[in-house]
Formats: structure tokens, sequence, C-alpha cells
């Protein structure tokens, strides 16, 4: 059997009522770690923030690639413009 460990974290008193409940917290608070590492910006690791490295080579893929909104969903995506004509 695989070692398990334990991480334990503080939460407020709003987030603590709201979690209270679940009937198996461990497993509602794994799924949702490993959700949201499943959604995280693969630049930045979900810091939000680029190094200077990193924005360099962002800046690099921008010089063919764009950021566009969604029309239907109103969400952020990229776009290769490479081989595109311009029009």
């Amino acid at each position: 059997m695989k070692k398990q460990g334990v991480i334990t974290f503080k939460v407020d008193e709003g987030l603590l009522q709201i979690i209270r409940d679940i009937p198996n917290r461990s497993e509602f608070i794994r799924c949702a770690i490993l959700s949201a590492l499943g959604s995280t910006c693969p630049l930045c690791n979900g810091t939000g923030i680029l190094t200077p490295n990193q924005k360099g080579h962002w800046e690099d893929f921008c010089a063919n690639h764009t950021v566009q909104t969604c029309s239907d969903c109103r969400e952020r995506y990229l776009v290769c413009m490479t081989g595109q004509q311009a029009g």
C-alpha cells in the first residue's frame, strides 16, 4: 500500500461553514485540488505572474499568435496567425 500524506490548511469561518457538512470532505478537497491543477496556466503555473524570461518567451510567441475572446462563451483563447491572410 502506498504511503499517504496528511496536509492541513486554515480556512476562514465562512468557508468552514460551507464545507462543514460535505459528507466526505477529504475526497471533495482532493478532487478540487486535482481539478484546479488540471486547469493551471501552463506558463505561470497558477501564480498569475510571468517571470522576465517567461515574458520574453510570451512576447516571441505573440509575434504569430493573438489572444481573442469567443463571441459565444466570452472566454479568451489563443489563435495562431501563421499562414492566415490579413483581411
